[in-house]
């Protein structure tokens, strides 16, 4: 072997012993099973199996060694893995999901301008084909590479292809061998029939499928007295069986057919739960029923955690998804045949079964802060977003103060209606308000200090998907525009009905007050005091990036105070730490700062920050934690329950800022944290920068050190009384029309004298 493909073999042995010792010895979550025929709706009774699909295929490329260890060591224990059995020039197997190489391998660079064209299956491909090769040459010259666009190509190319009866060698408790084209191969006389029956007697095989009812009836009798379970797996339902001339969709319709030589089917997931055009889930079909109704198991294949037709359903949290086909309370799968098997393991252990209404608050668990209310999930910073963070477990909502033209203060993310509103539609504002802050942003944009609260309620607003540009990902379409704004007297009226505590952040203030002459931060004092809320709650937290703010709600207030350090990549010296307890409370970082990530979208490293932090009694939030794949280091698998738990179990943050509130919940509550499980398994760790020892990216420039913590007091605002517009805050059931400004105090004051001297004289 090449030295430096031993060099990757001892960085993979060293990153898989890494990886081991963390799982047994970072989280003693073990649980004993005793499970009953009863618990789970499987044709056994049995929990579903976990398929990887040739290993964890999500991250390394499929079908190599790196791919099938992790798998073994981060799955359950009886985790099977799936082999794509492809046959060579002289009658050898090699495991390739593709029976073109060229898509998943470097054969073309070895074997430039060699490619072939053959029919396969009534189609024509050109590409390469293990076929016009010997195993010798594919085993010992050709690597692998990612066949997936979204998924690490750093690996490409560091491991080779595997034969099958190299998985008896890593202790894998269940082999699946998968055959897609044995007519194919028949035709050019090579027979996978003999070569399987070879193979079985060499090692055991515990599943073996096939697209072609053809194959398994010529192996059926070989296997009739062994433990090993005949599948027959479908494609979709307009293809063709080339064995027996009939598509999928009739062998469907005729499942005590397919009892004559197999024991259970492979199906797509859309099999069982079609997805509609819209991206919902349609009514689920009677499939499991039927299979498990005609004795065959039933296991469901396409499952990704990265892929884009996720349906909307879940909310880009692949963990709902499993639990849709495992324990949606009318039937569960046998199995599950996925590239991600570390998530479908702790789906099955971890949070099927699990009724826990809402986590417990121990000081093992950190408090869920919503992200402009359930943003994942509805237009953020509305009335239905808040309402959904309180359904999905939010300890405390939050509004992010904006203001008005006519001196409201309102919830919304950004000052810039341009994010979220069609606010460029509208030609009373656009071109005509676009302008540029520098100080606020560095784009131009049209601000909502320009714009009166009556007109900005009457724009039509949209939800804010951050991956839809450069993946397509989009949030929610259903509810893409629903929901109403709330002024922040509003918004505290209901967080106190609801009995649900508060997080204000406060940002721009200084380029507002430079921008528009509007003071924020006094409105927001004026709204707290209106509604009524003592100053020494603690069910309030108040958040800003400039230490003015927060100084001046020190001297006026005993409320809580967050300070939020605005770079995403930094280093905080133990002297700033020392400044920012002189200001807060509490302080808000982003994920990058505990866990670096190198330009390859992997972990580097984790930094000591919370705990340096913790160490001056500073609580510590991390913000913003997103479902989408894009928002997650390859280091999670894709998957965020594994980003929440490092952060949860590694860095022991206090706060939890996030746009899915209902994936936090689940995470705080899930059975194996808790040590309910009723199956042997412990969740997975991530131990930050392990995967580097396989993947070495370039050296990163180091963070910057943060800047200056104190800055200067906020500017005046410039006195014109005549024009000043009110800062004072609505009534939340009195929203002003377009254009009108809300009464001051002051005038209200006045209007209640007027009236007591009229009903005075009225008297006499």
């Amino acid at each position: 072997m090449p030295s430096g493909k031993m060099a990757v073999k001892g960085r993979l042995l060293q990153f898989v012993f890494v990886h081991v010792s963390v799982v047994l010895c970072l989280w003693s979550m073990q649980g004993t099973y005793a499970q009953g025929n009863s618990s789970w709706q499987t044709l056994s009774g049995k929990a579903p199996l976990v398929i990887a699909h040739g290993g964890l295929s999500g991250l390394f490329p499929d079908q190599t060694l790196p791919a099938y260890q992790i798998a073994i060591s981060t799955s359950l224990s009886n985790a099977v893995m799936f082999c794509d059995l492809q046959l060579t020039k002289d009658a050898q197997g090699i495991c390739r999901t593709d029976i073109n190489l060229e898509n998943t391998t470097t054969i073309s660079s070895f074997f430039p301008n060699q490619s072939s064209t053959y029919l396969v299956n009534g189609q024509k491909i050109t590409g390469y084909f293990a076929i016009d090769h010997t195993a010798d040459v594919l085993l010992n010259n050709i690597t692998a590479i990612q066949a997936i666009s979204s998924r690490p190509t750093v690996f490409d190319g560091s491991f080779l292809l595997l034969p099958p009866d190299a998985m008896a060698a890593i202790n894998v408790s269940s082999i699946w061998l998968n055959v897609q084209y044995s007519k194919f191969y028949d035709e050019h006389n090579l027979s996978m029939p003999s070569y399987v029956r070879s193979l079985s007697r060499n090692m055991i095989l515990d599943y073996v499928s096939s697209t072609e009812v053809g194959f398994l009836r010529a192996v059926a009798a070989n296997f009739r007295r062994s433990k090993t379970k005949l599948i027959l797996r479908f494609l979709d339902k307009e293809d063709t069986d080339p064995s027996i001339n009939q598509t999928y969709g009739s062998i469907l319709t005729n499942l005590t057919f397919v009892k004559t030589f197999a024991a259970g089917i492979l199906v797509p997931k859309s099999f069982i739960w079609p997805l509609g055009t819209d991206g919902y889930l349609q009514a689920p079909t009677s499939l499991v029923k039927d299979a498990h109704t005609s004795g065959l198991e039933i296991f469901a294949a396409d499952f990704g955690s990265d892929e884009y037709g996720l349906s909307h359903n879940y909310s880009y949290d692949p963990v709902k998804e499993y639990l849709q086909f495992v324990d949606n309370k009318n039937f569960a799968v046998d199995g599950i045949l996925t590239d991600f098997p570390v998530t479908a393991s702790e789906a099955i252990a971890c949070y099927a079964h699990n009724n826990v209404s809402r986590p417990s608050r121990t000081a093992g668990n950190p408090l869920i802060i919503s992200h402009n209310g359930a943003s994942g999930d509805y237009v953020g910073s509305t009335d239905i977003a808040y309402q959904a963070a309180i359904r999905d477990g939010a300890d405390y909502i939050d509004c992010s103060v904006q203001i008005t033209k006519d001196g409201v203060p309102f919830c919304r993310e950004s000052p810039d209606l341009m994010v979220g509103t069609a606010v460029l539609s509208n030609s009373a504002y656009y071109p005509s308000l676009l302008k540029s802050i520098p100080d606020i942003q560095s784009d131009k944009g049209i601000f909502t200090f320009d714009i009166t609260w009556g007109d900005i309620q009457g724009l039509q607003k949209n939800i804010y998907s951050p991956f839809e540009e450069n993946y397509q990902l989009v949030r929610n379409p259903a509810e893409a525009s629903m929901g109403s704004y709330m002024n922040l007297t509003a918004f505290l009226q209901f967080a106190k009905e609801a009995n649900i505590s508060v997080l204000i952040n406060i940002e721009n203030a200084r380029a507002i007050i430079s921008s528009s002459n509007l003071d924020i931060t006094n409105a927001t004092l004026s709204a707290l005091k209106i509604s009524g809320y003592d100053n020494k709650t603690d069910r309030i937290m108040i958040q800003s990036d400039d230490s003015a703010v927060l100084l001046q709600f020190k001297q006026k207030t005993k409320f809580k105070l967050i300070y939020k350090v605005d770079e995403s990549n930094v280093i905080i010296s133990d002297s700033s730490i020392k400044e920012i307890k002189t200001l807060a409370d509490s302080v808000t970082i982003f994920r990058g700062v505990i866990f670096p990530s190198a330009s390859s979208f992997f972990l580097s490293n984790a930094t000591d920050v919370v705990r340096r932090m913790h160490s001056q009694n500073l609580s510590v939030f991390v913000h913003f934690l997103r479902n989408e794949f894009p928002a997650l280091a390859f280091d999670y698998f894709e998957d965020p329950t594994m980003e929440i738990s490092s952060f949860v179990e590694v860095a022991k943050v206090d706060g939890l800022i996030t746009d899915f509130p209902a994936t936090a919940s689940a995470y705080l509550k899930n059975a194996c944290r808790q040590s309910r499980t009723t199956i042997d398994y412990a969740m997975q760790i991530v131990d930050p920068g392990s995967l580097l020892t396989l993947a070495p990216a370039p050296a990163q420039a180091p963070a910057p050190a943060l800047g200056e913590v104190m800055e200067p007091p906020l500017p005046s605002l410039k006195v014109s009384p005549a024009s000043e517009p009110s800062t004072e805050p609505l009534s939340p059931t009195s929203p002003t029309k377009s254009g009108s400004v809300s009464l001051t105090r002051h005038s209200m004051f006045v209007s209640l004298l007027i009236g007591l001297f009229i009903l005075f004289f009225a008297s006499y």
